[in-house]
């Protein structure tokens, strides 16, 4: 039986990000609808981290908004790392904070964290089209500082921001080179608040994508992130049968997914079982 990993996300600071990514609503740039705090509490984290792991969540992704790393928020996120392990020791903790050199990363290993996320996002041609403030090489570099200290990598991007095939297929190249343990494909949803005016890429142009993705990256577990419920709403075995092995599992960063029961009855139906362990 297939097995699916499910991953969820707290989103522990939102909103007022310097950066001006289009296709972000966190980005102070854009002003969109979004809720808007600092650093949320760490029992508060923990209760989450606990709720999602009842649902049977392997995976939990501490998530903070801004461009990198600094000694602050390193400090926050080994505090919740410290707090979320010693209740559940079984989750696979992710952090997700932007740009970071070798030895934030390190002091993050070294209190809890498991694995990184930084997405590369797009191509790196395309991306000076939806982002001025920063350059697609500090995500790549990034990702390779992750890998240097040994932490397990989490890198993907997002289709249909208006890439050409030829730049879906350089970006694909980018993470193959790194062999990232798991990749996230995320699929644009339009906001009224981004300067991005794409409509939602079709199903079938969709699944082509992940395709594309499983053959580009053979060994790598495969997550399907945001956008899959408005890309294939109720109608997602083909994900699947594409070589998804993994999902998120609850709401996004700032977009509402699917409850936890729902997407567990869809994965039953399919005959898909749970993912027990992280390898």
């Amino acid at each position: 039986m297939q097995e699916i990993f499910l991953c969820s996300i707290s989103n522990v600071s939102s909103g007022d990000c310097s950066e001006d990514c289009a296709y972000c609503t966190q980005s102070a740039h854009h002003q969109g609808k979004i809720k808007r705090y600092k650093y949320k509490k760490t029992q508060e984290v923990v209760l989450e981290a606990r709720h999602w792991r009842s649902f049977g969540a392997l995976g939990f992704c501490l998530v903070t908004s801004g461009r990198g790393l600094d000694s602050k928020k390193c400090d926050y996120i080994a505090t919740l790392a410290r707090a979320i392990k010693a209740a559940e020791p079984e989750l696979h903790l992710i952090a997700c904070c932007g740009r970071a050199d070798k030895e934030s990363l390190q002091f993050l290993k070294d209190n809890g964290i498991d694995s990184y996320n930084h997405n590369l996002e797009s191509a790196q041609s395309f991306f000076p089209k939806i982002c001025s403030t920063h350059p697609w090489q500090e995500r790549f570099e990034t990702c390779e500082h992750v890998l240097e200290v040994g932490l397990g990598l989490c890198s993907g991007g997002i289709f249909g921001l208006g890439e050409t095939y030829a730049e879906r297929i350089e970006m694909l190249r980018a993470l193959q080179t790194l062999t990232p343990a798991t990749t996230p494909i995320n699929f644009f949803i339009p906001n009224p608040a981004l300067p991005i005016k794409q409509e939602v890429l079709d199903p079938q142009e969709a699944l082509e994508c992940l395709v594309l993705a499983k053959e580009f990256l053979p060994k790598t577990r495969l997550m399907i992130a945001g956008g899959r419920e408005v890309v294939f709403k109720d109608c997602q075995k083909e994900i699947f049968d594409c070589g998804v092995d993994a999902i998120v599992l609850g709401d996004y960063l700032t977009t509402k997914g699917h409850t936890p029961s729902k997407d567990l009855d869809m994965l039953k139906s399919y005959g898909l079982g749970i993912a027990t362990t992280c390898h």
